[in-house]
Order: structure tokens, then C-alpha cells, then sequence
């Protein structure tokens, strides 16, 4: 039992100094590393803004076309229910008044 402690202390030991030793290369290795994943990911972040707002302005384009085509619609039937009546008084869209 005392040997399988002294094993444990051996290895702790020697990870802890290897992991002293090794932590500034480590860190070195990984900032640049790091900071290209942020550039990365702002970039693409933006990105992906920019394909949303693209889409909303497609979006609320599709809906005016589709608002200015159903109040053509309604305005086209109002004037051909006005020309229909027009013909059935007497040619007149709006009745005189009776002098």
C-alpha cells in the first residue's frame, strides 16, 4: 500500500512539473489559435447577420407586392362594379342632383 503511494506521489510530481514546464508552450501555441476563432467567428456572424437582413427585405417585399396587388384588385372590382351601375342609370357614375 505504501508503494502504490509512492507511485501516486511519483506521477503527481511529475505531471505537475510537466505541466509547469509545458503550460507556456501550450499558451503560446493556443492564443494565436484562439484568436483566429474569434476573427472566425465575428466574421461569420456577420455573415449570417447580413444573409438575415437580405432575407427580411425580401420578406417584407414579397408582402407590399402582395398588399398592392390585392388593393389593385379590390380597386379594379369597385370601378367595374361603378361602371356596371353607370350603365344601368343611364351612363352616369354619380346621380344629378334635380334642379
Amino acid at each position: 500500500m505504501l508503494e502504490r503511494n509512492t507511485d501516486r506521489l511519483i506521477v503527481g510530481t511529475a505531471l505537475a512539473f510537466a505541466a509547469s514546464t509545458l503550460w507556456p508552450i501550450v499558451k503560446n501555441t493556443l492564443k494565436p489559435l484562439t484568436e483566429t476563432g474569434v476573427q472566425g467567428a465575428s466574421f461569420l456572424t456577420d455573415r449570417i447577420q447580413y444573409a438575415v437582413q437580405i432575407a427580411r427585405d425580401e420578406m417584407e417585399d414579397i408582402v407590399a407586392e402582395a398588399q398592392f396587388e390585392r388593393m389593385r384588385k379590390r380597386l379594379d372590382q369597385e370601378i367595374s362594379a361603378e361602371s356596371s351601375s353607370a350603365g344601368e342609370t343611364g351612363g352616369t357614375l354619380h346621380a344629378e342632383p334635380d334642379h
